[in-house]
């Protein structure tokens, strides 16, 4: 029998936390069909912001990879509270990522391999996706990373 991928995820030591509530007037996550859309979520741990600042300034590129590790994580925690287990994730589809950027930083793409990283290490080929990575000039909170997901599950 084969880890859910929950247990791959312990196994290898990453845990998925619990699902943070909204900071506004939208829910986590929204399943339709087999699409379920994750709203953004930050590099966030339970007591508050875990990385804050601009990457390039006040955070260096490696830290900004493990903010974009805990915002993936993040996602996954909301995926799970709409669907009950991660088990259900047939692909992660989409993958948007939103750096907290010091002017003139272009390393976003480096940064965003954290989220990308993690989630395939969760959930191996069916972990690879599409990506979109940006710099923004402020997230909430003075984030460091923000990301949002888009998987595709069974009904």
């Amino acid at each position: 029998m084969s880890l859910s991928y929950e247990e791959r995820a312990k196994s290898i030591g990453i845990t998925i936390p619990k699902a943070a509530t909204p900071a506004g007037s939208y829910v986590p996550a929204v399943q339709t069909g087999q699409l379920i859309f994750v709203a953004g979520q930050g590099s966030m741990r339970q007591d508050g912001p875990a990385f804050k600042g601009k990457v390039g300034q006040d955070l260096t590129v490696n830290d900004g990879y493990e903010a974009a590790k805990l915002a993936a994580l993040n996602c996954l925690a909301a995926a799970k509270s709409v669907l009950g287990t991660l088990d259900r994730v047939d692909r992660v589809v989409k993958v948007n990522g939103y750096v907290n950027s010091a002017p003139g930083f272009t390393h976003q793409a480096k940064v965003m391999n954290g989220a990308s990283d993690v989630l395939v290490k969760i959930f191996g080929e069916i972990g690879r996706h599409a990506r979109t990575s940006v710099d923004v000039s402020d997230l909430p909170l003075n984030i460091a990373v923000e990301v949002e997901v888009v998987l595709a599950c069974t009904s």
